[in-house]
């Protein structure tokens, strides 16, 4: 494959353009893009070195001369919609600095929802993604921990975010896919779940939906095990 390196490398490592020549006719930022335009509009599986192109109007194969493997498209894509991104001056209260960046990144992930299936420390170390840990680590700077506990933390606020969000994702994705809508959907399955309960062999969940029938506050819900992360490590 053109361009395709023998050994490893990191995509940011290397020329916007391999080889010599005239001017490169694209920069990473306009094929990144690209990438994330058609993954936005058709689904993450959607994309490809030849859609890629085409949507550039060049051809797939000059393609591989910017991006040499179809990893180092993702890694491109990640990286640019990680520039979503505000970071304002620290507050001086790191706990709540990281559930404003936690809700940014539930809400980044929201508007590209093929972002979960990308996340991955591999794809940890972009432009975008170096200036999001430098600016998290600054809002840590007050707490009285070793860098890796910080790195740990930040992994776990961000594990918490990717999971939460794949499961909204899916399950919307799973309700557009249904020949009836979500509430008949919620419904039927409700009456389901109640008739069982009648039964009396689920004492405390009967007692429990006594106590809270719902209906579930998803974002109390996202906002109470961001804390629970946060908890373990307030000290």
């Amino acid at each position: 494959m053109v361009g395709r390196p023998a050994v490893p490398e990191v995509i940011w490592a290397r020329p916007e353009r391999a080889g010599r020549g005239p001017r490169p006719a694209f920069s990473r930022a306009d094929i990144a893009a690209a990438a994330v335009r058609i993954a936005d509009a058709e689904g993450f599986d959607a994309v490809s070195m030849r859609k890629v192109a085409a949507e550039l109007g060049c051809g797939t194969m000059s393609l591989y001369n910017y991006v040499p493997r179809k990893e180092d498209l993702y890694e491109l894509m990640l990286d640019a919609v990680s520039g979503d991104y505000e970071f304002p001056e620290p507050s001086g209260d790191w706990r709540a600095d990281l559930v404003a960046l936690a809700h940014q990144a539930r809400a980044m992930m929201h508007r590209h929802t093929w972002v979960p299936r990308l996340m991955s420390p591999v794809y940890g170390f972009s432009p975008n993604a170096l200036r999001y840990l430098e600016y998290t680590l600054s809002c840590l700077d007050g707490v009285d921990a070793r860098f890796g506990e910080k790195m740990e933390l930040i992994a776990m606020v961000n594990g918490v975010v990717t999971t939460y969000v794949a499961n909204e994702i899916a399950t919307a994705e799973r309700s557009r896919s249904l020949p009836w809508s979500e509430e008949q959907e919620n419904a039927a399955r409700t009456g389901y779940l109640i008739s069982q309960i009648a039964t009396g062999k689920y004492p405390r969940m009967a007692a429990g939906f006594a106590e809270d029938p719902g209906p579930i506050d998803l974002d109390g819900v996202f906002d109470r095990a961001l804390h629970r992360v946060l908890d373990s490590f307030d000290r």
